[in-house]
């Protein structure tokens, strides 16, 4: 009966790009036993080269034990476990050869792959940032000597306490990390402060406004409940422009939008150039303004004066008819949020919604009060973005970028 291994891997950038190391961790899979240990600093590189680069040295400190084992490969890389899983499309030119690099090393029928959260992904976690804090003092990384084994070449320790050539010593278990949890729906934000320097791949949101529809330069109310326009053919435009620039960077991974009209004409065009698929998030829609719909601003005061300023003087105020209220909206936001971060945990995903949700997403990754909501601008088409760390604090990257459209 072949032997089962289990190899969990990672890899880290400080800068992404930036100092870069990896680490992956041969286990036995019926006993956890630690087998072999790898890790590296390759300098300069991008978070998803380092972790194609753990998962290539776990796979050949597997193979160095065994090659006819059966192994399970566990990183909490999205990117790499879909792709090399064959679900994800290798479009990076820079992910390529290193796939294949990863594909050669053992027959596909000896291994699966399996997505874990980053926090139980902490050994091969560890390894890496070793590596990288060897790197920055100018030396390589070295297995620590196991207690009473003696030390082959190499660096290798074997099951029982002997070594064998090949294959990297066990260290002590890692020490366990901050499991903060994300701040609640709307009622405040994570505690801030001098955390680990080292927080891993975070999960980035870029927040797409969709493109203009009729009602836009209007300046109508356009909401949940209205009509659902589409795209104008300004807004067209405005979708192949943002795809193009989206493209061009080359850091989307996945693409999630609002159920809405408008925003899944928007997200299509970025599909259709990305080569992705597009995922559904109901809670991303926009605020539902009931008998407002596509109404203007100076309608709305005409006819519903009192509602009106009842709803500007407090977020918890829904528009006439049975709208939803802005503190409404913020809780169907942060759940939505908080169930994308756990399915995205290290990727860069495209959020196309609408101007209340993203403004809200903005507002509870600063911890600003809720009347910030009136005080952004966000223009059609416009880019933010929010990233999210694992300690459950959040950080603002980009807000109302329009220079694609230019």
């Amino acid at each position: 009966m072949a032997r089962r291994f289990v190899v969990e891997a990672d890899g880290g950038s400080r800068g992404n790009p930036g100092p870069a190391g990896y680490g992956a961790v041969v286990l036995d899979a019926e006993t956890g036993e630690p087998l072999a240990e790898v890790a590296e600093y390759i300098g300069t590189a991008t978070n998803n080269v380092a972790e194609y680069k753990g998962l290539i040295a776990g796979l050949r400190a597997a193979k160095a034990l065994d090659p006819e084992a059966e192994v399970r490969v566990r990183m909490d890389s999205k990117l790499v476990i879909e792709q090399m899983s064959g679900r994800w499309k290798i479009k990076h030119p820079d992910m390529r050869p290193l796939a294949a690099e990863a594909k050669a090393i053992m027959p596909p029928g000896q291994l699966t792959y399996e997505w874990i959260p980053r926090e139980k992904n902490k050994h091969a976690d560890r390894l890496a940032n070793e590596a990288m804090d060897a790197g920055k003092r100018g030396e390589q990384w070295q297995p620590k000597e196991p207690p009473g084994g003696t030390r082959a070449a190499g660096g290798t320790r074997a099951a029982g306490g002997t070594r064998a050539a090949g294959a990297p010593e066990a260290a002590a278990p890692a020490a366990p990390a901050d499991d903060a949890l994300a701040e609640p729906a709307a009622t405040g934000a994570p505690a801030v402060g001098w955390g680990s320097a080292d927080l891993g791949t975070p999960a980035t949101f870029v927040l797409l406004r969709h493109g203009e529809t009729p009602l836009t330069p209007e300046k109508r109310f356009s909401g949940s409940g209205g009509t659902d326009p589409g795209l104008s053919d300004v807004g067209r435009h405005q979708a192949e422009r943002v795809a193009a620039a989206l493209a061009a960077r080359g850091t989307i991974q996945a693409i999630v939008t609002s159920p809405l009209r408008r925003c899944r004409e928007t997200a299509d065009a970025v599909a259709r150039r990305l080569g992705l698929d597009v995922r559904v998030e109901e809670g991303l829609r926009e605020t539902d303004f009931g008998a407002w719909e596509g109404l203007t601003f100076a309608e709305v005061k005409e006819r519903h004066p009192e509602d009106l300023e009842a709803w500007l003087a407090s977020t918890k105020v829904a528009p006439t008819g049975g709208g939803e209220s802005f503190a409404t909206v913020t809780r169907r936001v942060a759940a939505s949020r908080d169930k994308l971060i756990a399915r995205y945990t290290g990727c860069t995903v495209l959020l196309v919604t609408h101007v209340t949700p993203i403004k809200t997403l903005v507002r509870l990754a600063l911890g600003a009060p809720p009347e910030t909501l009136f005080r952004m601008e966000l223009s059609a088409a416009s880019l933010s973005a929010v990233a999210y760390y694992a300690d459950g604090n959040a950080s603002l990257r980009l807000l109302n970028e329009t220079a694609h459209l230019r």
